[in-house]
Formats: C-alpha cells, sequence, structure tokens
C-alpha cells in the first residue's frame, strides 16, 4: 500500500466524529434495564437510599456518554439526562404493560420472571423502548445504537423512532422488521418473520410516512409482509402467515393467504 492509502485513512482518523464504544452505551441501557427488572441482575441494594444513589450514578453516566459522542453540540445533556429518568416510572409502566401481553398472550410462559428473564421478545421491546425515549428527546445516535444492538441479540429489528403503544407482544420474534414510521397501536401480537416495511426506499423519501399503520387489537401471523405508508390495518383484525399486503384492510378483517399444497403417499405412485 503507498503512503497516499495510509493518509487517506490518517485524515479520517483525525475527523471521525468521537463516540464511546457500543459497549459502553449498551453496558448502561443494560444497566438501566437490571435496575428496573431485577429479575435480571443478583444486585441487592440494602435501602432505598442505595437504589437512589444507582439511579443517579446512571443519570450522571447517560450525561458523559452524551457529552461524549458530541453529536449535538448545542444540546444540554444534564437536562436531556434529567428529564429521561424523570420519564423513567412512565417508561416502566409501559414495560409491565409488555410483560403482561406476552406472559397472557403466551401459553407456553410459566411466570412473569421466565418473560423478563429469556424472552427475546421482551429484550428487543426492553431496549426499544428505553431507546424510543431517548429518540424524543432528540438524542442522536445513541438510540440506534442501543435497538441496533437488541437486533444483533434477538434477531428483532426495530427502529427507535417507530410509534409503539402499551401491551406489545412479540412471540418467537425472529426476523421481525419494524420501521422507522410505523405506528403500533395497543394489544399487537407479531409472530415471527412479520415486516411492517416500506414499498420503496428511495433516500427522498426519507422524511416522509413509509411504513404501515396497526391499529388496536391486531394479530399478525408468521412472515406476514405488510408495506406502505398508506396502509392501514383495522383495529380487530387478523393477518395470516405468509400474506403479502399493500394495502389497507377495515376492522374486524381476516386477511390470510391460500397456498396451493399437494401431497402425495409415495405407495400410490
Amino acid at each position: 500500500m503507498d503512503n497516499q492509502f495510509y493518509r487517506q485513512i490518517f485524515d479520517k482518523h483525525q475527523h471521525v466524529e468521537a463516540v464511546p464504544s457500543n459497549k459502553e452505551i449498551t453496558t448502561w441501557a443494560l444497566e438501566v434495564i437490571r435496575l428496573l427488572f431485577p429479575e435480571q441482575s443478583k444486585q441487592v441494594y440494602v435501602d432505598v437510599h442505595q437504589l437512589k444513589d444507582e439511579f443517579i450514578r446512571l443519570e450522571n453516566e447517560l450525561v458523559l456518554i452524551m457529552n461524549a459522542t458530541k453529536a449535538c453540540q448545542s444540546c444540554n445533556n444534564e437536562l436531556l439526562a434529567k428529564d429521561f429518568f424523570e420519564q423513567l416510572p412512565e417508561l416502566y409502566a409501559l414495560l409491565n404493560t409488555d410483560i403482561q401481553a406476552i406472559f397472557n398472550g403466551d401459553p407456553a410462559a410459566q411466570s412473569e420472571f421466565e418473560v423478563i428473564r429469556t424472552y427475546p421478545g421482551f429484550f428487543a421491546i426492553s431496549f426499544y423502548r428505553l431507546a424510543h425515549s431517548l429518540y424524543k428527546h432528540d438524542v442522536p445516535l445513541l438510540p440506534r445504537i442501543l435497538t441496533e444492538y437488541a437486533h444483533s441479540k434477538t434477531g428483532i429489528d426495530i427502529h427507535p423512532a417507530a410509534e409503539i403503544d402499551e401491551y406489545f407482544l412479540i412471540d418467537h420474534g425472529t426476523g421481525i422488521v419494524i420501521g422507522e414510521s410505523c405506528k403500533i397501536g395497543k394489544h399487537v401480537k407479531l409472530y415471527q418473520g412479520v415486516t411492517l416495511g416500506a414499498l420503496s426506499v428511495e433516500k427522498n423519501l426519507a422524511f416522509t410516512k413509509r411504513h404501515p399503520t396497526v391499529e388496536d387489537n391486531v394479530v399478525i401471523y408468521a412472515a406476514a409482509t405488510i408495506l406502505g405508508g398508506e396502509t392501514v390495518i383495522g383495529h380487530d383484525s387478523v393477518i395470516g402467515g405468509n400474506v403479502w399486503l399493500t394495502r389497507s384492510v377495515p376492522p374486524h378483517s381476516t386477511v390470510y393467504h391460500k397456498p396451493e399444497i399437494t401431497v402425495l403417499n409415495k405407495t400410490n405412485v
């Protein structure tokens, strides 16, 4: 390799945006989640003051992470972190509705403890809810790092800008994609392989609604693909497995894919 190439890479190193490691950022998020849900931790606190001190430590750590990121020069990171932690009770209550939805909606779930400790759906949702809260506070970059970490661990890809209401249930989960401008109502259940995506990925559509709206009490079964910003799945509908849908359906609809399957008995062939 010639010196010009080395110089090109060196110059890039000098101008790259300063960002803490993904491990540092995701470790902070894990500590927040484990503080909210001790089922995921072996840490024991002797009194409430010690617990309060831990919340304060994590708030201060968020400030340090945002200061180090330098993605927003005009941001008041101390105020952003304070507002984020003041809204943690609301986020905690929301996550508890998700736990209840998963436990009540999955016959295989033995306890809420099992849901919190082992379910990839809850892992992905908890990281999404944390990331979405940061996103709403206009914190740059960190929300996407958090949801991509959960994606890497679970195969569930939820954009932090997506709007997802309470009692959200992801069953199995692997291969689920929920796009940036997607809106999901209350008591929605998604199975593995569901895509809520865009009809087009052209860059000039970046600031438009490209992803579907799913209203309350909808079930979407495995490998269904629903595309388009104008596509609305009406409340109390059921979308069957392997469905490809690019237009709206009214409330109380049942949409299914009708495959042609032939079974041959080898003894008669």
